[in-house]
């Protein structure tokens, strides 16, 4: 890749596919979400993912 910022455009356009075709919910979402509340604190908070 020519650089860093091409290389996350890729990655991003690939979600934005697979995620079309995505119909099954995530598994255990919620523990993930705790975790990652945990790791990141405040962060978190521009997902919805804390109170």
């Amino acid at each position: 890749f020519t650089s860093d910022q091409a290389l996350l455009k890729l990655i991003y356009l690939a979600i934005q596919n697979i995620s079309k075709k995505w119909t099954m919910p995530i598994r255990n979402w919620g523990l993930t979400m705790q975790q990652l509340h945990l790791k990141f604190g405040d962060r978190m908070k521009a997902f919805g993912g804390s109170k």
